[in-house]
């Protein structure tokens, strides 16, 4: 305690303008002091604060590495998902070329609407109404409406929506609505407890490229064949 006294004093004693008295351990420890300021001024200013080597440029660096570490794990996660996605692309175009071989050309549309209208009638219904409407234009496809009116009991008409469903094309049943025979359908002569089903159908025609606009070719063209909207109820 008396020997760090004793220092202090001594440095008290010191003569600030006159250094070259000082004792040299006091010399070399202030000549050392001062080269730590000097050299850590110097760190901060032209390497710490420097625009190209310095703490912008780290935090910058920091920022990329962060940036660059999510692409990788988002990258890695796609690669080991990889084979899947494949399977599951292969599995939609295997089920949607199924879906394209079920639309009919123009030329099959007229058996299709036979086909729909002897369903009614091997179900055991009697056809009053079997009226094909104005084709409606979808993209690539043309929906085909047909009003249909039949008569008859509960279970032919079951057997007419299970036959529709079992057709080789898509065939789509809409606005089902079935009522007593005497019942607003004072037109229709019919059994007694014979029930009237108005129904509008629908299939789909996939359209010639002649037939599609231009637009649509060249969707077509960069992406391939697009999936129908299948729509009501089967």
């Amino acid at each position: 305690m008396k020997k760090l006294q004793a220092l202090l004093d001594q440095l008290r004693a010191l003569d600030p303008n006159d250094p070259g008295r000082w004792p040299f351990g006091v010399r070399l420890g202030t000549a050392l002091l001062l080269f730590v300021v000097v050299a850590a001024g110097a760190y901060y200013f032209f390497v710490w604060k420097s625009e190209e080597h310095g703490r912008p440029k780290l935090l910058e660096a920091r920022a990329k590495e962060t940036e660059l570490m999510s692409e990788l794990q988002t990258k890695a996660r796609r690669a080991a998902n990889l084979d899947a996605y494949r399977a599951q692309l292969a599995e939609m175009e295997k089920s949607f070329g199924a879906m394209l071989r079920q639309l009919p050309n123009k030329t099959e549309v007229p058996n299709l609407l036979v086909d729909i209208s002897q369903t009614g009638l091997a179900a055991g219904l009697e056809e009053k109404l079997f009226q094909p409407q104005g084709e409606n234009k979808r993209d690539f496809y043309a929906e085909l409406p047909i009003a249909i009116r039949l008569t008859g009991d509960y279970h032919e008409m079951g057997k007419f929506a299970s036959g529709i469903a079992a057709l080789p094309r898509i065939v789509t049943l809409h606005d089902i609505e079935i009522t007593p025979a005497g019942r607003g359908n004072r037109d229709i002569v019919a059994n007694s407890g014979d029930l009237v089903l108005n129904v509008k159908a629908k299939t789909y025609r996939y359209l010639e490229d002649e037939e599609q606009p231009a637009a649509d070719k060249g969707k077509k063209d960069r992406k391939g064949k697009k999936k129908p909207a299948a729509s009501g109820e089967a």
